[in-house]
């Protein structure tokens, strides 16, 4: 993977990446003009802020479904002991069908709990984009740059000392582009800059010992603008392990192992405030909520695990993001249980009538389709299984020992086939 400062080209993240920068560049602007605050570790957390914001009321909408979900478990789990063992297509469409007609009476969808997470899933790959590269989306961070970069395009085969430079720090994920425009060289340094390590300042001073007053007021620049708590936020923590233990930064290799823990946590108790994973250990021996309780305990430690290779900025979205989520579930916990949710159900199903008869599908021929399908796929199961008894009565009776009953039969049963002739 290589990365230059280009913005994100992808046909459906790169419009999104395009669209948080735009966000984020004005929360740095709005910033920087009123507060006088140039940070772009505060820019994600008020960018965090306006985002789950925006997403409330689908947080809303989500914790409904998942109460109305545990309301009807019990008729689901009545449904599916109601069909238990039995693979036949008949039986598995019959079931289809009153699961269905369950989800009908509470006037809710199957795939209700699945929105925001579509919409979260494009937001988090984009903002990986913006947080990586952030120069590129914000151009107030991107003009800091400008002085050292003109400078080092200046300086007599730079083109080298770059290349030896981005070699010696053993910066990984970033290339330098010197075959294409001035343009791109000059963004393919900034990437290099805004990406190395602290340690890597005094390197690149020696390299260029006639810039060293321009590099001082560019790394002075970046400790106000990306650096959040004295970690640099364009860093992954676990290249910040690597050099703070190399360099002997005991406190910045522990700030640096604390980002994937405080995610983690964070995570795991956001997860612990929903109504579902509380409602994942009511029944034991429900396959579904022993899935969910599993995936609950997995998740905190995906995170984990991802921060520690992800820029330090995305650790920061998703503690920030966590939290939020927390806050907002302690007030919807206590909105959702004053929620009756018999009126609730009411205002859902009068919904989906709305919505069947705009298809021009009424309410009474959707609920008799599904209990003459249901009949019918029943009577037709009965009629088969008859069949196959009788199919297995007949073979048994013409393989039967001369003198016995089952002989006798079957010779009555050819004198009336001969006297029907």
């Amino acid at each position: 993977m290589e990365n230059i400062l280009t913005q994100y080209t992808g046909a459906f993240i790169g419009p999104v990446a395009r669209l948080l920068g735009y966000v984020m560049n004005w929360i740095y602007m709005f910033l920087d003009s009123v507060f006088h605050i140039q940070n772009i570790g505060l820019c994600i957390i008020i960018f965090t802020v306006i985002i789950y914001l925006c997403l409330l009321p689908l947080t809303i909408r989500q914790q409904k479904f998942s109460k109305l979900t545990q309301k009807m478990q019990p008729e689901l789990q009545a449904v599916q002991k109601k069909y238990k063992g039995k693979k036949d297509q008949a039986s598995m469409m019959a079931m289809n069908e009153e699961t269905q007609l369950i989800y009908q009476k509470y006037g809710i969808s199957p795939s209700g709990s699945c929105i925001q997470l579509i919409i979260q899933m494009p937001i988090l790959l984009a903002l990986y984009r913006v947080i990586y590269n952030v120069p590129a989306y914000v151009s107030g961070i991107k003009d800091h740059f400008a002085p050292v970069v003109e400078g080092i395009m200046k300086t007599e085969g730079y083109q080298a000392t770059m290349t030896k430079f981005l070699a010696d720090i053993d910066l990984k994920l970033v290339s330098l582009n010197f075959e294409g425009t001035d343009v791109q060289a000059a963004n393919s340094i900034i990437d290099v800059l805004y990406k190395m390590p602290v340690s890597a300042w005094n390197t690149l001073k020696d390299n260029f010992s006639n810039l060293t007053g321009v590099i001082d007021t560019l790394e002075q620049q970046l400790e106000h603008m990306n650096f959040f708590l004295g970690i640099n936020i364009a860093n992954a923590p676990m290249e910040l392990i690597r050099s703070g233990w190399s360099a002997g930064q005991y406190l910045l290799v522990f700030g640096a192992i604390l980002v994937p823990v405080l995610s983690a946590v964070t995570q795991l108790l956001n997860i612990k405030l929903m109504p579902t994973a509380a409602a994942t250990t009511d029944n034991p021996n429900d396959t579904m909520a022993s899935s969910m309780k599993v995936m609950n305990y997995m998740m905190p430690m995906m995170s984990f695990v991802m921060v520690f290779s992800l820029p330090v900025g995305m650790g920061i979205y998703w503690i920030a993001g966590a939290v939020i989520r927390s806050i907002q579930q302690v007030v919807i916990n206590r909105y959702i249980e004053k929620i009756d949710l018999d009126e609730l159900m009411k205002r859902n199903q009068e919904k989906a009538k709305k919505k069947r008869e705009k298809k021009g599908i009424p309410e009474n021929q959707i609920s008799s389709a599904a209990r003459m399908n249901t009949r019918k796929l029943s009577e037709k199961a009965v009629v088969t299984e008859n069949k196959e008894k009788i199919r297995q009565a007949s073979e048994s009776t013409l393989n039967a020992k001369p003198g016995s009953l089952a002989s006798k039969a079957n010779l009555v049963k050819e004198y009336n086939e001969r006297n029907n002739k």
